[in-house]
């Protein structure tokens, strides 16, 4: 989520034949409404993509754009060659879109406990976010979980993968990102495609980060040298998501133990109190909040991580939902840090190692396992 590159479950999992699309869509009649329409919308995407060649050679593109669409083909030639990830014929396209975003993403939460609200369905499994071409769409959703009771969060993204299924273009919405930030998404989703574990979405996701911030690094130091202001530019950024996610981690450990603390007024029958929790809930997000601005915003560099507080697409104020739609992406990275360097940082076997947890029923506690015994 750092760059918004938070991709949509169904928006990654429509299939490539239509056989397979009605087997899917018969499920109920709401995923059948929901697939139909995805399905026209990626088919629209896809049907305007035109090959990265003639993209620039036109005249649509500023000399700027020009340049981040040949860094995005640097960057996933470089994903292959170097880090080992799958070729395929993604990002050798170009589609200009008629909005900011591609995609529009909900996530949801229960109020009382830091538990995220999951959707279900196949191939990916259970994932804690549902993708809408149309932000109406996504508010709607948004709306109807508010409804039920639960805390949500809409935001639109810049990038997506469809796992492999469909060629991926570079999208114009890519193109407002930093050298840095287009880098490791392409490097990000790339790693989506070469491997993505059913109903894992936080170890799917973050070891995309991962992997997408230690690529981005290694890509600028070949293409410029260590010592070239945009390594060092990088380096800054990168030294905000560690700073991010220090912060992100201790105050969702520490607010989840507030949670535990106060069950048994959450879950009470009695008006006041319940009144009193929510009360006191609001006060504990606000807490947090004000521990971002004092403490975290005057060590932030760049502009990456303006959106923790960010109400652009969406009315809430900091909830469960935000709080954990961040932690998919950041949470603790300390396992993935201490299994790259006991491979002497070595990316390739730390991907070659991620392959290996892919029949694991939980490839987080497997890696964990890995890192302490190191």
């Amino acid at each position: 989520m750092p760059k918004s590159n938070l991709t949509g479950p169904l928006l990654r999992w429509i299939s490539r034949s239509t056989i397979g699309f009605f087997l899917t869509a018969s499920l109920t009649g709401c995923h059948a409404h929901y697939l139909v329409k995805s399905a026209w919308s990626q088919a629209d995407l896809l049907l305007s993509r035109q090959s990265l060649d003639r993209a620039l050679k036109s005249d649509d593109l500023s000399p700027e754009e020009r340049k981040k669409i040949e860094l995005a083909r640097e960057a996933k030639a470089f994903g292959e060659r170097v880090l080992g990830l799958k070729k395929n014929s993604n990002y050798e396209s170009y589609v200009k879109l008629d909005r900011p975003y591609v995609s529009y993403i909900v996530s949801a939460a229960e109020k009382d406990r830091l538990n995220q609200y999951l959707w279900s369905f196949p191939i990916v499994g259970d994932v804690p976010y549902k993708g809408f071409f149309d932000p109406n769409d996504a508010k709607s959703e948004a709306s109807e979980l508010r409804r039920k009771g639960f805390d949500t969060y809409v935001r639109g993204v810049s990038a997506y993968s469809t796992l492999g299924w469909f060629n991926d273009p570079v999208l114009s919405s890519m193109l407002r990102y930093s050298d840095y930030d287009l880098v490791s998404t392409i490097i990000h989703e790339s790693v989506h495609a070469t491997l993505y574990i059913k109903s894992q979405a936080d170890f799917n996701e973050r070891l995309a980060t991962f992997i997408g911030g230690v690529g981005a690094d290694l890509f600028f130091i070949e293409r410029e040298g260590p010592h070239s202001p945009t390594v060092a530019a990088e380096r800054a950024e990168r030294s905000d998501d560690r700073n991010f996610s220090e912060f992100i981690s201790r105050e969702i450990d520490s607010l989840s133990r507030w949670y535990a603390d106060q069950a048994v007024q959450a879950e009470s029958d009695d008006v006041k109190t319940r009144l009193k929790f929510n009360e006191a809930r609001a006060a504990r997000l606000v807490e947090i909040s004000k521990r971002f601005e004092s403490l975290l915003r005057p060590k932030i560099q760049s502009q990456k991580y303006a959106a923790f507080l960010s109400r652009e697409l969406d009315p809430a104020t900091l909830n469960n939902a935000r709080l954990l739609a961040w932690k998919l992406y950041v949470y603790d990275m300390t396992d993935f840090e201490s299994v790259y360097k006991s491979f002497g940082f070595d990316p390739l076997k730390l991907i070659e190692f991620a392959k290996s947890l892919e029949n694991e029923k939980d490839p987080e506690a497997r890696l964990k396992a890995f890192a302490n015994a190191k």
